[in-house]
């Protein structure tokens, strides 16, 4: 096992080490559009020789392995359109011997192996590896030709490296993208511990099927399937894979996330498209459904209006939920999280701390109040894990994770189990971290319903409605000596909301003054 670990650090090394090879690590997340579908090619190229050395092994040479590859590509996962000159060298040799026009040739190779096999086309073949910007490269051949040899010091085959080892460090790659990404890190990256609690909580079982409706890069659900086949290990059964399915929205998103379920070897499908205006996953002009939902959508987002909700033909929005406010969307996504479970799924979704607490306290009603009312009143919240500060890439706020069950066990029934894990990181750079073992303790705490002083509480619905359905578990476990304490965070979030209502009322009230000719 030390081994493992040890080749998996040496391989996430050469991994950055190639990104790195552009122009420095501070330049790297620039280019990932151009470095994953590289990395991912070499993986192909590597276990394919892989499989052709297998058939040459039984019918003599890797010449008749070829042509027997060529007209029948069922003997392969992926047929790669690519014979050396010398039939003994390698297929990667190919790429790695291009010296002229080498983005044209690059960009002409990824497009031929797209094109031989369905399930890799719109993902290696949408990158112009010879793309220009206002008339200069975006990646010049003496760049492309570096990154190239550089990958090129590592096989990835199947004698080489094993699916999930060349699969976490895929990961770790996208997380030092998303290191460099600002703001936009947040679209397609999760903190992996993040995922684990998400995934070890929600216990998928063998053959389960798991749904993200805003996928990423797909970390989510591969997370899913580690944990299934952790908890699995050393028992005497047959372990079905999960079947994992997504959506994004984001072109290059997509085809990130596809790479990254390929590449752990996982079965997967992932949609392209605008999950909340047009799902992708239906049967029979209904929402298909699963045993799991996970997701980390885009927090607060502003741009969907009530006419969103209401032109809902897909039953996602309730009534007595329904519309939440133009200025979040958070409890939206929750709302059609909540259609997509079967009817005893379960579901883990990230959202910003403010989702909580938003609107209780305040004189009058509150939309996105009303809908976090009715998720408690319909028993539908297991429980909140409110997390620690500065572990997303996009903001430094601390974030909640919201459990739903849509089939509770009676004894917890009518409560709702609150989880303050601020206090439970390490300090880190440029993001803090949850250890191994705040994993754990979160993770067991949360399946447990474990009681701690200044960590977690049983907090029934009485509770909660005396408080003004605020489900923040900052407001029920006080981690401090304080006797009351309120992060910052969920205070700015709060006067962010009033603002924005109040913009609304303003814009409503010019309106009517318009049209009375006042």
């Amino acid at each position: 096992m030390t081994q493992q670990k040890g080749f998996s650090k040496s391989l996430e090394s050469w991994i950055w080490d190639a990104a790195c090879s552009i122009r420095g690590a501070k330049d790297a997340p620039k280019y990932k559009d151009f470095i994953l579908p590289l990395i991912f090619t070499k993986r192909l190229c590597d276990v394919f020789d892989d499989e052709v050395n297998r058939i040459a092994a039984e019918v003599g040479s890797r010449k008749k392995a070829f042509q027997l590859v060529k007209a029948d590509h069922k003997l392969v996962r992926f047929y790669l359109p690519l014979l050396p000159e010398d039939p003994d060298e390698s297929v990667w040799s190919i790429i790695r011997t291009l010296s002229d026009k080498i983005g044209e040739g690059v960009t002409t190779y990824m497009r031929a192996i797209a094109k031989e096999n369905a399930l890799l086309q719109g993902i290696i073949d949408r990158v112009d590896f010879n793309a220009t910007t206002h008339g200069q490269r975006d990646i010049d051949d003496d760049r492309l030709s570096n990154l190239i040899e550089a990958i090129s010091t590592k096989r990835l085959g199947l004698e080489d490296v094993e699916a999930d080892i060349i699969g976490k460090s895929y990961e770790y790659l996208i997380r030092k993208f998303a290191e460099g990404g600002g703001q936009s890190a947040g679209e397609f990256y999760t903190p992996p511990e993040v995922g684990a609690i998400m995934s070890r909580v929600l216990q998928p079982e063998p053959g389960m099927e798991i749904y993200d409706p805003c996928c990423g890069s797909g970390g989510l659900l591969v997370k899913c399937e580690i944990a299934m086949e952790e908890a699995a290990k050393g028992k005497k059964r047959t372990v079905a894979p999960l079947k994992l399915y997504g959506q994004e929205y984001i072109a290059d998103t997509w085809a990130m996330a596809n790479m990254n379920m390929i590449i752990h070897d996982m079965e997967g499908q992932i949609e392209i498209g605008d999950t909340f205006k047009n799902p992708k996953f239906r049967t029979g002009g209904r929402l298909r459904t699963f045993d799991r939902v996970v997701a980390n959508p885009m927090w607060n987002q502003d741009w969907f209006i009530e006419a969103d909700y209401d032109n809902d033909e897909l039953d996602r929005f309730p009534a007595g939920a329904g519309f939440p406010g133009k200025s979040s969307a958070d409890w939206g996504w929750v709302q059609h999280m909540h259609a997509s479970l079967n009817e005893k799924g379960r579901a883990a979704v990230v959202l910003d701390t403010g989702a909580s607490s938003r609107g209780s306290g305040n004189a009058g009603t509150n939309k996105e109040k009303t809908v976090r009312q009715w998720f408690v009143d319909h028993d539908l919240i297991e429980s909140v894990l409110y997390l620690p500060e500065n572990l997303f890439y996009n903001t430094t706020a601390p974030g909640i994770v919201l459990f739903l069950n849509r089939a509770k066990p009676k004894t917890r029934q009518g409560k709702v189990f609150l989880v303050n894990a601020s206090q439970v990181f390490e300090k880190g750079d440029p993001k803090n971290f949850i250890p191994d073992e705040g994993i754990q303790r979160i993770a067991d705490t949360l399946i447990g319903w474990k009681e701690e002083k200044k960590l977690s509480r049983i907090v029934d619905h009485a509770e909660l409605k005396k408080n003004d359905y605020n489900i923040s578990p900052s407001r029920y476990i006080h981690t401090s000596d304080a006797e009351t304490y309120r992060p910052i965070a969920e205070i700015v979030e709060e006067l962010k909301v009033i603002e924005a209502e109040a913009r609304e009322t303003d814009k409503a009230l010019k309106k009517i003054l318009e049209k009375i000719g006042v």
